[in-house]
């Protein structure tokens, strides 16, 4: 089988991860355009992440569009916009691929741009944190253009699960369990930090061990913790889309409004200037970065 060519919008961890893993499967015309790639604060780990992938990286959208296949990697915040960039450059032989987190109604809007320059459209949900999987990462998908990108993908290794051909159902199931998982690394996120002030860490973990087995509460905790510095902002956009999701489904969005704010808070803080990419390895090292911020 002949192999595609990609082409990635935006280039960081996410498309990095699947854009390398693509390549050890036998892609190799892989190529990435990120509007960051020259930026002083973002620029030098996109071109690192473009070195360690052997993804070179393009000027422009314009020559990103020799690919056949296009797949939107960027912030939540961007997602509309990364799409328009694209539109004067696209031919109806291209497959469009967002796996944005973002609210249907966004995927939707960008589905009708899209389709409106002639391409086709489709849209993915991604389920689970892409760096352990990298391009095997689990996806649903959506949209008219799914099962021809299943058809085109598939022989290289990515998993993926067609929901249905209406745009939009597949990403109602990420927005949905996001609620649940960004809500958690939300919840204890402050529960270790008021914990820890108080030297009740311990107690608290054991207490949560009994009513919830099988958890180790306290790896759980460094581990999500660790994530909320490094996310913080990108999981603040994809909340702030959830809420979204709720409103135009007529719930309110109460807990994914507080877990915006949250995450959003400490993406203020700039822990991660403080930690690097990898972030902290322990929630005790953040509760005591953060103590010293609060109190001067």
């Amino acid at each position: 089988m002949k192999a595609p060519s990609i082409g990635f919008i935006g280039f960081g961890e996410a498309a990095s991860h699947i854009a390398g893993g693509l390549r050890s499967s036998g892609i190799e015309s892989i190529t990435a355009f990120d509007i960051n790639a020259t930026s002083p604060a973002l620029g030098a780990r996109i071109q690192q992440r473009s070195k360690e992938t052997r993804t070179p990286l393009v000027g422009s959208p314009a020559e990103l569009a020799a690919a056949e296949i296009l797949i939107s990697a960027v912030t939540a915040g961007s997602a509309l916009q990364a799409a328009e960039q694209m539109l004067p450059f696209l031919r109806p032989e291209h497959l469009y691929l967002d796996i944005n987190s973002i609210s249907p109604n966004t995927k939707r809007e960008i589905d009708a741009r899209i389709r409106s320059a002639g391409a086709v459209f489709v849209e993915a949900a991604v389920m689970a944190p892409v760096p352990p999987y990298g391009h095997r990462v689990p996806m649903l998908l959506g949209g008219a253009g799914a099962r021809k990108l299943t058809d085109s993908l598939s022989p290289f290794g990515m998993r993926f699960d067609i929901v249905s051909e209406d745009v939009g159902a597949a990403v109602a199931v990420k927005m949905c369990r996001s609620i649940v998982v960004k809500g958690l690394e939300a919840l204890l996120f402050e529960c270790v930090m008021a914990a820890g002030r108080f030297g009740a860490e311990d107690r608290v973990f054991a207490s949560l061990q009994e009513s919830f087995p099988g958890i180790d509460w306290k790896k759980l905790a460094d581990y999500v913790v660790g994530r909320v510095v490094v996310h913080g902002e990108r999981r603040a956009e994809e909340m702030k889309e959830v809420a979204e999701t709720l409103r135009s489904s007529g719930v309110t969005p109460l807990m994914a409004d507080a877990t915006a704010q949250l995450q959003g808070w400490v993406s203020q803080l700039n822990l991660k200037a403080r930690f690097g990419p990898e972030g902290p390895q322990k929630f005790d090292e953040v509760l005591r970065l953060i103590t010293y911020k609060t109190n001067g």
